[in-house]
């Protein structure tokens, strides 16, 4: 057991107990049950959602717009934690999270569920950007920090367990609405545990204090742009707005770079990118949210679209890869603390995420289903043995003074990382699937029922592929192999997006070599400023 936390504070005198640290990390360990869990079960019930609001065309923004708000809202948070303490926003980003997941599951439209997602972002951006930096503000120490966190991966290891196979049962039995209802339950128990025993810890103390919303906006308006540019631009071709729109995404992240070096508090400190370790990390940060993911969202639709699994099956088969990230983090904490240079285990995590995403690409409707789980487990325990040390080795790099804002960039550019992964890989299966239909189909062109089958929601509605099968029927066709020739397509084109996961796989184990050896620092008897109102004694 960890010993007393040595938060000490000039205005109170006081001192967490291992119970009281214990109670504030209990808090903490639900935020991370509640964040896992929305992203398992929505990625596993997103097939049927789609089927049932009919808007494919909006599948991946369902997750780009969490993410966008998210990334934005990151580092804005972030800097407001260390200034004023992160504990307010906590407790307000937990709120503002059950709210718009009751939005989300009351939502009658995709263009409704992807505002509600949005708003979601704002509040999980509040979440990553105040409650994990929380962590090292309660532990200094390198090496119990590491061990306190093992109850993190725990919370993240059991959402992870049953969110996949709660999302497809819910999904199959009571509907896709109840898996954002389950967020409500979570995110009550911790409120109760972080209002009344997280302490309010204060890391910067300034007279006055100015937020860079100049910053805030531009990044804003820089992602938002490239956001669109990447959904748009497989449509629109080289045309002339799709010319301006890029253009004006590299102005706007031009702008934001002169801007961050004259800003005498800015929201991006510019001397955390000539850092030559957290340069690196932040780039890795950016891989392993590309392949993550473009996983958690496109494997569902290969298993379910390509392969016919039900939503419950699916499930079951994302639930190995979603638990072995908790193991893989579990194992890592054991094991890096005896390693000379813990800098290692990047190179395993990203070797075998390589292998796992090799058979992601390669996997067929007969392919036994225990190589599946097996590639399953392989991503699972790659992205266990990256995600804590990114964390873990940017903290170390960092210095006390830009904790909160790297820790928060870290997490803002894996979300950035996920943004794209999910833009990109969306933009490769719509296109391949269609071009995959008209070239397997040919004899459909000019037919009106060509358009159903070049819409993957017949794959995955069955009331559309029933109305689909029973108009072939009335003209003397069998739909059921034109269904097969459909699900084939699905198969390579999502096979097709996820070589870019590939890619992204294998440039990250070549990148880990930029890293610089990360050496673990002891800390003993750090002293910060901890404010806690006397009603939560």
């Amino acid at each position: 057991m960890a010993p007393p936390i040595a938060t000490s504070s000039a205005e109170t005198g006081r001192i967490l107990s291992v119970r009281h640290s214990l109670l504030a990390m209990l808090g903490l360990a639900f935020v991370s049950m509640m964040v896992a869990v929305d992203q398992t079960v929505v990625g596993t019930a997103l097939p049927t959602i789609v089927a049932e609001l009919n808007g494919f065309e909006l599948y991946a923004w369902v997750a780009s717009s969490y993410l966008l708000t998210s990334v934005i809202t990151i580092p804005i948070f972030g800097r407001l934690g260390d200034y004023y303490g992160r504990k307010p926003f906590v407790v307000a980003s937990v709120i503002l999270f059950m709210l718009a997941s009751v939005l989300c599951g009351a939502a009658n439209s995709m263009l409704q569920l992807v505002l509600a997602r949005a708003l979601q972002g704002i509040a999980g951006g509040m979440l990553v950007g105040t409650a994990f930096a929380c962590i090292p503000d309660l532990f200094p120490d390198s090496h119990v920090r590491l061990r306190w966190q093992v109850l993190l991966s725990s919370a993240f290891g059991i959402a992870n367990a049953f969110g996949p196979t709660l999302g497809g049962f819910l999904t199959q039995y009571i509907g896709w609405r109840s898996v954002f209802f389950v967020n409500l339950p979570i995110g009550l128990m911790s409120l109760f545990f972080l209002w009344r025993y997280l302490p309010r810890i204060r890391q910067v103390q300034v007279s006055h204090i100015r937020l860079d919303w100049q910053g805030a906006l531009l990044v804003a308006l820089g992602l938002g742009s490239l956001q669109f540019f990447v959904e748009l631009m497989p449509r629109q071709g080289a045309s002339l707005s799709m010319v301006l729109l890029g253009c004006f995404a590299v102005l706007v992240f031009a702008v934001l770079i002169f801007w961050e070096k004259r800003c005498p508090q800015p929201l991006l400190p510019m001397e955390m990118f000539r850092n030559k370790s957290l340069a690196a990390l932040f780039c890795l940060s950016l891989f392993t949210g590309f392949i993550l993911f473009a996983l958690l969202f496109y494997l569902p639709l290969l298993l379910q679209g390509g392969f016919g699994r039900t939503p419950q099956q699916v499930g079951l088969l994302i639930t190995p890869l979603v638990v072995c990230i908790t193991l893989g983090s579990v194992t890592n904490a054991r094991i890096i603390i005896l390693l000379s240079k813990p800098n290692y285990m990047l190179y395993a995590g990203f070797a075998l995420q390589v292998l796992a995403c090799i058979g992601m690409v390669t996997v067929h409707q007969n392919t036994p289903q225990w190589l599946v789980v097996l590639y399953m487990m392989l991503a699972g325990m790659g992205l266990g043995f990256v995600m804590p040390n990114l964390t873990v080795f940017a903290q170390e790099t960092a210095g006390r003074a830009l904790l909160g804002i790297s820790t928060a960039m870290l997490q803002s550019v894996r979300m950035i990382g996920g943004m794209l992964g999910t833009a990109v890989v969306g933009t490769l299966v719509t296109h391949y699937y269609v071009d995959g239909v008209r070239q397997t189909v040919p004899q459909g062109q000019g037919t009106s029922w060509i358009g159903l089958l070049e819409d993957p929601q017949v794959l995955v509605n069955q009331a559309i592929q029933s109305d689909f099968m029973a108009r072939l029927m009335r003209q003397g066709l069998n739909g059921e192999s034109y269904i097969e020739l459909a699900r084939m397509s699905l198969v390579a084109a999502v096979h097709s997006g996820l070589m870019t996961a590939l890619l992204m796989a294998l440039i990250a184990l070549f990148w880990v070599y930029r890293v610089p050896v990360i050496r673990f620092t002891r800390t003993v008897g750090v002293k910060q400023t901890v404010t806690q109102a006397s009603s939560n004694e």
